[in-house]
């Protein structure tokens, strides 16, 4: 898995599968442009103030939602 030099991807992700990268390497290219479309598509993921829900299962089910379409989407 490639990502950026932030410390807390190096903590999240065990050390076996990650790999570290400079974004002039275009390796993480395809992953930001996902979660571009995510924000674009999904206002909750942007701001607090229009579309904020306190319940986590709220975002959760958004979150799948999306992730369901875009996946039909792109097949």
């Amino acid at each position: 898995m490639y990502t950026d030099l932030l410390p807390a991807c190096r903590a999240a992700i065990p050390r076996a599968r990650h790999r570290a990268v400079r974004k002039v390497t275009g390796l993480t290219a395809h992953i930001e442009r996902f979660w571009l479309t995510l924000r674009q598509r999904c206002a909750r993921f942007v701001r607090k103030t229009l579309t904020f829900s306190k319940c986590p299962r709220n975002h959760l089910g958004a979150l799948w939602y999306f992730a369901r379409r875009y996946n039909l989407c792109r097949q």
